[in-house]
């Protein structure tokens, strides 16, 4: 089955469904052709499609989603349903001047793989390319195990399992089979619809914080909405409390958050709502969810 990507004349009515409207060509009208139609293309990405669809975790790939500098997102249909597939860009072309800031504290038992990472030589990036797609995944297990609302990883627990898709992150789709939820920042929302949004999103950051995270960007842009629920998403960047400046991130995430939310009518500062951040995080947290075998 296709996907049926929302347009500027799609009418549903439902809130949680309408996207403001824009001038330019929604992402995701581009469709893929079959990656898989030539086994003997030596293309990286398509080399890697098809190991996945060998290894069972998806079917097919229907459509671009969205590209940034980092990855480019599709939608694809795995053996569970839809799954959303995130295929990170090579270093040399990815934004990730700024990543030291979220590597600080990190430790790194072999010394020349430590050395090679931080000249960023050929093995050095393709190690930092492997590290940052483990570092999502083990992230998103363990939020998803703690009962937070976050995708869940589709690919794990263990690292032996995810460490073979690199540079692919799968998750289950947010939304529904051919409407993928919309950010919080392209999201229209009612008054009371945005209170019920920022009190997610403020308990979410106090999630995190609980369990010892700072997310590093956390805005509408990285908060998903759909049937009135908010999903956090974009993990890569996520900071633990071993980072010697990890005092400052929850501050920053607080300001971000504030900021972002001020175009659904939402009026606070980030010291406010890193207050209420930390109040929150110091309650009980979500119940957490249990893996079955």
């Amino acid at each position: 089955m296709s996907a049926r990507w929302l347009t500027d004349e799609d009418t549903d009515a439902s809130p949680s469904r309408r996207l403001k409207r824009k001038a330019q060509k929604p992402l995701g009208r581009r469709r893929l052709a079959d990656l898989t139609a030539d086994p003997e293309s030596g293309d990286t990405q398509d080399q890697l499609i098809r190991f996945l669809i060998e290894r069972g975790h998806i079917t097919t790939v229907v459509a671009e989603l969205a590209s940034g500098k980092e990855a480019t997102t599709y939608v694809a249909r795995g053996p569970r349903g839809s799954v959303l597939l995130k295929l990170y860009r090579d270093l040399e072309t990815r934004a990730f001047r700024r990543d030291g800031v979220y590597r600080e504290g990190q430790v790194i038992l072999d010394r020349r793989a430590a050395k090679a990472m931080r000249r960023r030589s050929r093995k050095g990036r393709a190690l930092l390319q492997a590290s940052w797609v483990c570092a999502e995944y083990a992230h998103l297990w363990h939020l998803w195990r703690a009962g937070l609302n976050v995708p869940e990883p589709l690919v794990g627990p263990e690292p032996s399992e995810y460490e073979q898709t690199v540079p692919a992150v799968l998750m289950r789709l947010c939304g529904s089979e051919d409407t993928p939820a919309p950010r919080l920042s392209d999201a229209v929302l009612t008054p009371a619809e945005a209170r019920s949004a920022w009190e997610q999103a403020v308990q979410g950051l106090a999630d995190l914080l609980r369990l010892g995270y700072a997310h590093g960007d956390y805005s509408t842009y990285n908060l998903l909405w759909w049937e009135n629920r908010v999903t956090i998403i974009d993990f890569p960047q996520l900071t633990t409390r071993s980072n010697p400046k990890f005092r400052d991130l929850p501050r920053r995430d607080a300001e971000s958050l504030a900021g972002s939310f001020r175009p659904h009518g939402l009026e606070t500062t980030g010291e406010q709502t890193l207050r209420e951040v930390q109040r929150r995080a110091a309650g009980p947290g979500p119940t957490p969810r249990v893996l079955l075998p």
